[in-house]
């Protein structure tokens, strides 16, 4: 009775202003992407080839529109959802059910490709050494398609109406973005994905060769491209890694599906004896245990299914998807934001929620934090200087007092809010400010 109630309110939220029936344009070009084809291989499906200077290659962003779209002016929340290695965006709508699945459902899927032709594809992330070629994949699929669909589609453009989620390698690139940009979406969930790739150390030794055998084997690149060494280049792993940044997600609908790679009732004789299917189901299941114990340490709510008979293969994640789309229709009834912020990264500039920092240092990469920050004061963990910029919290001129505290020393001075209510607050390195 809930999700009912739930699914109408949703429903009765979202219906804008009353508008004459007609079919949407076809998608144009803006935010980077420029448009170069069109169709519409179903009468809810919208798959149009983008080229940007982000990528080497032109790519296909897929859309599954829900029923009656085109004779409402009715605005829909979101789901992303990625494919996995050697994937295509048809493959959700193919072997995935999504087009049956979202039967009834007030919600615009969005399926971007992720790597070139069904290739090894790009793991979601700006390679750190391309070797000449573009490969700026984060920036494609959350700078650039995002704000790309909000502008072509009636979406519901804000972070309490946008979801994530994917299969395999979409599931570490869905859980990467959550962990990265946790304003942008209310959930996330991954089926038979590697929402951890470093922190754990055995899981850091399957993950780096499965990445890496995908672009040498499967991209035909070379070894280290997308991440660097795991060694000599470990800081720029854990700045990727969602098990590193687990904190970032506190606050969000975390989803988590997998299996153990032994075969189960829905694998046929060919995927229950596959090779691949059990060794990288067996792998992502490392990965997703190492994840749930990193967010059970820190006390973050989730859901975790571990079915534990079933292959890396298409009936299951299916399956994951009909178990996914209800409770997540319910979260967009009813979102959820932390009511105070705590954000890692290993970028010298950030921003998220509204709050600003700028690290002062040489390394180009070392992870900072910004923690449990809110309008009485923030904590900073970080050995190099840095600037801090507040959401528009206070009122314009008002003079605040900051209290700073590093170590055993405390110094209080004053801060003026500028003419938006920002107050910008310099900190030496580590240490923790009340905002009075």
């Amino acid at each position: 009775m809930r999700r009912f109630l739930a699914a109408g309110l949703l429903t009765a939220a979202l219906v804008a202003p009353a508008a004459s029936a007609a079919a949407e344009p076809d998608p144009v070009s803006g935010h980077g992407l420029t448009v170069t084809d069109t169709t519409r291989p179903h009468e809810r499906i919208v798959e149009t080839t983008v080229s940007t200077a982000a990528l080497e290659k032109p790519v296909r962003i897929r859309v599954v529109l829900p029923e009656g779209y085109d004779a409402t002016a009715k605005r829909y929340p979101v789901l992303y959802l990625y494919h996995g290695t050697s994937g295509r965006p048809s493959d959700w709508t193919g072997a995935g059910d999504a087009l049956r699945t979202s039967e009834g459902k007030d919600v615009i899927l969005v399926l971007p490709e992720a790597g070139y032709d069904g290739n090894g594809g790009g793991w979601f992330v700006n390679w750190v050494n391309p070797l000449g070629t573009r490969q700026m994949w984060e920036t494609f699929e959350l700078d650039q398609v995002i704000p790309w669909v909000d502008a072509n589609y009636r979406t519901v453009a804000d972070r309490d109406h946008r979801a994530i989620a994917g299969l395999s390698q979409g599931g570490f690139g869905a859980m990467h973005a959550a962990a990265r940009r946790p304003d942008q979406f209310t959930s996330v969930a991954t089926f038979s994905g590697a929402p951890e790739i470093y922190r754990d150390p055995v899981v850091r030794a399957g993950a780096s060769l499965v990445i890496e055998g995908t672009n040498v084997a499967l991209n035909g690149g070379q070894p280290f491209q997308m991440f660097g060494d795991p060694v000599l280049n470990g800081v720029h792993w854990q700045g990727h890694d969602p098990g590193t940044l687990v904190e970032n997600l506190r606050g969000m609908d975390i989803n988590l599906w997998t299996a153990t790679g032994l075969p189960g009732e829905r694998d046929t004789l060919q995927s229950g004896l596959s090779v691949s299917g059990n060794v990288i189901e067996s792998l992502t299941h490392l990965s997703n245990q190492a994840f749930r114990g990193h967010l059970r340490q820190a006390g973050i709510p989730h859901h975790f299914d571990n079915y534990v008979f079933g292959t890396h293969s298409f009936p299951y994640w299916a399956q994951d998807l009909r178990e996914y789309l209800p409770g997540l229709m319910d979260r967009f009834a009813s979102p959820s934001t932390p009511s105070s912020i705590t954000y890692s990264s290993i970028d010298k500039a950030y921003t998220q929620w509204g709050w600003g920092v700028l690290v002062q240092r040489r390394p180009a990469e070392r992870l900072t934090t910004l923690s449990g920050a809110d309008a009485a004061g923030f904590g900073f963990v970080g050995g190099d200087p840095a600037t801090v910029v507040t959401p528009p919290l206070y009122a314009p001129g008002a003079v605040k007092s900051i209290r700073l505290t590093r170590y055993t020393s405390t110094s209080t001075r004053n801060v003026t809010a500028d003419a938006s209510g920002r107050l910008t607050i310099a900190v030496p390195g580590t240490s923790t400010v009340s905002i009075g």
